[in-house]
This record gives structure tokens, C-alpha cells and sequence, in this order.
């Protein structure tokens, strides 16, 4: 997915196209439209729902024959298909110490640079921020690593641990829904530190693992397999829940962690201690869940 000369060496300009497209974005009813998008998704009027799903196949191409389940007709509406589940042999998980969680697209991947990491070329922004303001958290991520992994239609869109994991906490953070698409990436500045999003943190042996889940515009809801959809209701104001010995939830690596209704981005931040990512992640690069990251 080659990105066209956007931006100037060494600056940030962001190419007028990009701006202009871009900009109904910020006066639409993000949030009305994406409820509106929940209830078609979930329609089981016979002839709609099959409609949308011949639709998006032909439209994106999507492997069919990777599902489980590979009749079009037998999804009961458009998101049954959209969360559809894959054959037990199609992603099968490396052996390193880390994975990719999801299919997807690598739009950005690195170091975590003085709490800073790069969201589009010529773009930062703050790990603190895309916390919703946790400093104690992104202390621990200090010195570690980031990447940033788009799913687009196309995609499975399940959520799968990069590694076994303790869950610690998840926390609910409020705000945008602007499409991730890698032109907004490029014209948004600090766009997923502005979407609604839900960053869940797990120890590992190597430390701290937290994975947020962003939102976007037309993404029905976000959930997790231990609490179920988070995503609508919108929320106000940040949540957060704890997790304590007595509640301990171990999910293994490969096992899933939740769920995207409808397209969206997936950050995945390591601790200083976690292996190096390799080659594989890095921006532009196309990945599938499981296969290694380290």
C-alpha cells in the first residue's frame, strides 16, 4: 500500500487533497452515523443482509474460502459475516515470543521515543495521551516499542494475544470517531489519541503488553471477550476496571482477546524488556495474525 508523495522531505506538510478530503469529517455526526451503521450491520432482513455481504466480498475481495463457515447465505446478518470465524488451520501462530494479533496493514511501527511515537510520516504523538492520561502505565512503557496495525474490510476481524498475558486493567476512553484510514493518519494530527478507544493492559513475562482498540467512524462497537461489548453506548468520561488475583483472566498466545464490529486499529505497546520486533513490522508491510513479530 505505497504511499504517493504526501509530504515534502523532512517536513510535515500534508498534501491539500488529503486536507480536503478529510475535512467533512470533522462537521459530520460521527457518532449518530456509526449507531445508524450498528443497526444496519445487524439487520436479518433476508435480502439486505445478503446484499451487504455480496457486497463488501466483491468489493474488497475478501477470502471466503479462509471462513469457517464459507456459505454467504447462513450468516444470520452483514456483521455475523463481518466477525466471521476462520477454518482452525488458517493462522496458524509462530513460535516466537511475540505475533501479529490481526491481519492487517502495519502503518507505523518503532521505538518509543521520550514518550512520543509516530503516528504517519512526519506525525507524533504522546503515549500518555493515547492512555487517556495513565502516567503510571506509560512510565512502564518507557524505551519499548509500538505498532500501529490497520485492519481494513477485508480483513478477520477478531483480536488475538501477541503473547499469554495476564489481564490487569482496561480502560474505556471517550472521544472522536474519525475514519483510520491511512489518508486521515496522515491529515488528523494525533488522531488515535483523539478517537474513542479502549487500552488493555496485560502482564507477561517480559513486562507490560497493552493493546488499544480505536475506534472509527462506522466501527458498530469494540468488545472483549471477558466483558463483552464495551462500545455503544458512548460514554463522557474515562472507565476503568481492575482486575485483582481473585479475578485473574490468562489468555494464552493466539487465543482471542476481542473483537472489532466493523473496521478499526489495533496499537500494540511493549515494555524495554520485550524481544526486538523484526523485520516483518515495518510501516507499509502487510501481516497476519500469528506470524511473528520477533
Amino acid at each position: 500500500m505505497a504511499i504517493d508523495n504526501q509530504y515534502s522531505s523532512g517536513d510535515k506538510s500534508v498534501s491539500l487533497w488529503d486536507k480536503i478530503v478529510t475535512l467533512p469529517q470533522y462537521v459530520i455526526p460521527q457518532h449518530t452515523l456509526s449507531l445508524v451503521m450498528y443497526r444496519l450491520t445487524r439487520c436479518e432482513t433476508v435480502w439486505f443482509k445478503n446484499l451487504f455481504i455480496r457486497f463488501i466480498v466483491k468489493q474488497y475481495q475478501v477470502n471466503v474460502a479462509e471462513a469457517a463457515e464459507t456459505d454467504l447465505m447462513r450468516y444470520p446478518c452483514f456483521n455475523a459475516f463481518f466477525t466471521r470465524l476462520l477454518r482452525e488451520d488458517a493462522r496458524p501462530i509462530a513460535e516466537s515470543a511475540l505475533v501479529s494479533p490481526v491481519d492487517g496493514v502495519v502503518s507505523q511501527a518503532g521505538a518509543i521515543a521520550s514518550g512520543q511515537i509516530v503516528q504517519a510520516k512526519g506525525h507524533e504523538y504522546s503515549v500518555l495521551t493515547l492512555l487517556g492520561g495513565d502516567d503510571a502505565l506509560a512510565a512502564e512503557l518507557t524505551q519499548g516499542q509500538f505498532a500501529t496495525l490497520y485492519l481494513s474490510p477485508k480483513d478477520y476481524h477478531r483480536i488475538h494475544m501477541p503473547v499469554t498475558g495476564t489481564l490487569r486493567k482496561m480502560r474505556y476512553i471517550p472521544g472522536k470517531l474519525f475514519s483510520v484510514s491511512p489518508r486521515t493518519a496522515r491529515a488528523v494530527p494525533d488522531l488515535f489519541a483523539r478517537n474513542e478507544r479502549v487500552a488493555v493492559t496485560f502482564d507477561t513475562e517480559f513486562g507490560p503488553m497493552v493493546m488499544v482498540l480505536v475506534g472509527a467512524i462506522f466501527v458498530g462497537s469494540m468488545e472483549t471477550v471477558w466483558s463483552g461489548q464495551i462500545t455503544p453506548n458512548y460514554g463522557k468520561v474515562i472507565q476503568q476496571w481492575t482486575y485483582d488475583d481473585e479475578q485473574a483472566i490468562t489468555i494464552a498466545k493466539g487465543e482471542e482477546m476481542g473483537r472489532f464490529n466493523m473496521g478499526s486499529t489495533v496499537v500494540v505497546l511493549v515494555g524495554r524488556d520485550a524481544a526486538l520486533f523484526n523485520d516483518r513490522v515495518a510501516a507499509e508491510a502487510s501481516i497476519q495474525l500469528g506470524q511473528a513479530m520477533s
